[in-house]
């Protein structure tokens, strides 16, 4: 049986320096002082469901080449940490900042634009239009930045080519296998040059030889264009193949792993 997320240690627990030769590197993403707390709900008949804090005075720097793993139990915050570093939901407390863009002083309409323009999110789940082929869907941040639709085309049909697809654009997402339809969206996410990756278990709905080739695609393009990126992921194996291994626990980030 596999080792649970409890039950593994790595190599310079407790240890939050960055790897060696990246201290002088760029900071892609920042937070300082986050804090996640979910109010309390009432549920009807006078029952109320407590407050839920999902962490407070979190910080986590990113920097420029580095690929980062963040690991923890079910319900520790991984997903909800990645929301707040995308600008898809605010903080209770503390701020965000990619590069000199602080996102709490984003607009909704501004903070669109900063994840069309600076993030790459890859979920587990594809989302890919179904109405739409591969090469439409990886188009999709292009055109909804008012590129024309021959060119957007073009740089789609690059990125399909990088994931390997490069057969499959004019496939729709019902004609692809579960594997595929997680390249598409790889390719979806990064046709933007976005200044970081971030990706929430995207191998979590794979099986375990489609999974590897996927995160291997990961690793793959991020070496080859010098991304940035952030993957929350169960896979132990996976995370230990990353630069630096974060585990997310009562509420606080961890050094889990630091690779010299």
């Amino acid at each position: 049986m596999a080792p649970s997320e409890g039950d593994v240690r790595f190599e310079n627990e407790g240890s939050l320096e960055p790897l060696p030769g990246v201290r002088e590197r760029t900071v892609v993403m920042r937070a300082v002082g986050l804090t996640k707390i979910y109010a309390a709900v009432s549920e009807g008949g006078g029952s109320a469901r407590p407050a839920l804090e999902l962490f407070r005075g979190l910080d986590l720097k990113v920097h420029a080449g580095e690929m980062v793993a963040i690991v923890g139990e079910s319900g520790a915050g991984k997903s909800s940490l990645l929301h707040l570093l995308a600008a898809l939901d605010t903080p209770t407390a503390g701020e965000v900042w990619c590069g000199e863009t602080r996102l709490s002083s984003l607009t909704p309409r501004q903070a669109a634009e900063f994840r069309n323009r600076d993030v790459g999110y890859v979920w587990q789940f594809h989302y890919l239009l179904p109405e739409f082929s591969a090469v439409e869907n990886v188009a999709m941040p292009l055109l909804a930045r008012g590129m024309r639709r021959g060119v957007a085309l073009d740089k789609a049909r690059v990125w399909l080519g990088e994931v390997g697809l490069a057969d499959r654009v004019s496939h729709r997402s019902g004609e692809l296998s579960g594997g595929e339809q997680q390249r598409v969206s790889l390719a979806r996410a990064l046709v933007t040059n976005p200044k970081i990756l971030l990706a929430d278990e995207p191998t979590g709905d794979l099986d375990g030889k489609t999974a590897e080739t996927v995160f291997g695609l990961i690793q793959r393009l991020h070496e080859a264009h010098g991304l940035t990126s952030v993957l929350v992921t169960h896979n132990l194996e996976f995370a230990q193949r990353c630069d630096r291994v974060l585990r997310l626990r009562d509420g606080r980030l961890e050094d889990a792993r630091t690779l010299g």
